[in-house]
């Protein structure tokens, strides 16, 4: 696993071993990135059920101002605090070790880019997406990116872009509106 552009460019990062984390693959995050790369610039970023942090330092690499990881496991949130440490940009982020709902009820800033990425088939990202929406993070012109199987349905009340396709994985994308 490794940083894919930006200025942390190549550099290798650490991820947890055992199967309590699922790192998303380089294709679907070089995808990921395609989409959204015009919303990065200067954008403060949620990274949601960070895992090793990838997302969120892709995130960071490729020219976001800020980003907000959030990890309920410590070992995760262990493993995101080395690879910030190991690319340089921890300065640029602040990592919350807690539940993602307990996070989302007390968070106050709106976001510019929101990443998720939960564990599968557990209805984590309607949860998410409910609460993020109730509570108006998501900036005006925010986009939202979650990372599902492909057979899995997401219930939301924000507008669904697109849905993507790569294998058995899918990116869906949500605004506010057109």
């Amino acid at each position: 696993m490794r940083v894919i552009s930006g200025k942390a460019r190549g550099t290798s990062l650490f991820s947890l071993e055992g199967r309590h984390t699922r790192p998303t693959t380089d294709r679907v995050k070089e995808a990921m990135f395609s989409i959204i790369n015009f919303y990065l610039y200067d954008a403060l970023v949620l990274d949601l059920f960070a895992g090793s942090g990838a997302l969120g330092i892709e995130a960071l690499s490729r020219g976001a101002k800020k980003c907000v990881f959030v990890e309920n496991s410590r070992a995760a949130a262990d493993v995101v605090r080395k690879n910030l440490e190991r690319t340089g940009l921890l300065e640029s982020s602040d990592l919350k070790l807690c539940d993602f709902k307990d996070y989302l009820n007390f968070a106050e800033e709106g976001f510019d880019v929101v990443l998720l990425d939960p564990p599968y088939n557990k209805k984590l990202c309607d949860d998410a997406l409910e609460i993020i929406y109730q509570k108006n993070l998501l900036n005006d012109e925010g986009i939202i990116v979650c990372e599902t199987e492909f057979e899995e349905v997401v219930s939301t009340r924000f507008i669904k872009k697109k849905d993507y396709k790569y294998g058995k994985i899918k990116l869906s994308v949500y605004t506010k509106g057109d």
